[in-house]
């Protein structure tokens, strides 16, 4: 997937997490302080209108990176942070690559990842949006020498299920922390979030033709 596609990529995820703040809204009201998909919203409307406008970038990095720090000046909250530093860091850790294959794919969720571990403090098992992003970092490197358009599907369908796991978890970090086991068959709204993105990402890479 080149520049280009990758700009198109990132401008149908932005459109998708707009349309999904009902939903999250109504996951975070059950644990968390109910403004998450309000902040999600915000932040990727921003997004859509950045993308849409004369955007360029030099590669599929810099369309990460440039994401990122959108949403890291937009969202606001912790959301903005985290998923700011998502794609800031996974996107200079690509810094220069003309195609976005499975494997700079894998590139970019775990330096996102690690990003994000420096910069929260959160780890897997916390009832976290990382509940999702670190399986689907795992199957991405698992799937490093498949066709984009088949491995991200794969990769969106990893943290689908690392959602499902967050239900059996109790939260120890943030506003849901504060519920203890009556979090407990609650999913994350961060991790319905990332499980969005990815889910978007696949949206297009499967039905576009890729090049």
């Amino acid at each position: 997937m080149n520049t280009r596609e990758t700009i198109e990529m990132m401008q149908l995820v932005a459109k998708g997490m707009v349309a999904n703040e009902p939903a999250l809204t109504k996951y975070d009201q059950a644990i968390g302080d109910g403004d998450h998909g309000l902040g999600i919203e915000r932040g990727f409307s921003q997004v859509a209108s950045y993308l849409s406008d004369d955007f360029s970038a030099r590669d599929v990095g810099d369309v990460m990176t440039k994401v990122g720090t959108k949403l890291m000046s937009t969202m606001g909250g912790a959301s903005g942070a985290i998923f700011g530093t998502l794609f800031r860091a996974g996107g200079k850790a690509i810094a220069g690559e003309k195609q976005l294959t499975s494997s700079v794919f894998a590139r970019f969720l775990d330096a996102g990842l690690e990003g994000i571990y420096k910069r929260g403090g959160a780890s897997e098992g916390a009832k976290t949006m990382i509940d999702a992003l670190a399986p689907a970092m795992r199957r991405a490197y698992q799937l490093a020498d498949v066709d984009f358009r088949q491995a991200i599907a794969e990769v969106a369908e990893a943290a689908e299920q690392g959602v499902e796991r967050t239900k059996e978890m109790i939260a120890t970090t943030g506003k849901a922390k504060t519920l203890g086991e009556r979090s407990l068959g609650h999913p994350d709204p961060g991790a319905i979030s990332m499980s969005l993105l990815l889910k978007f990402m696949a949206k297009y890479a499967c039905t576009e033709v890729v090049a």
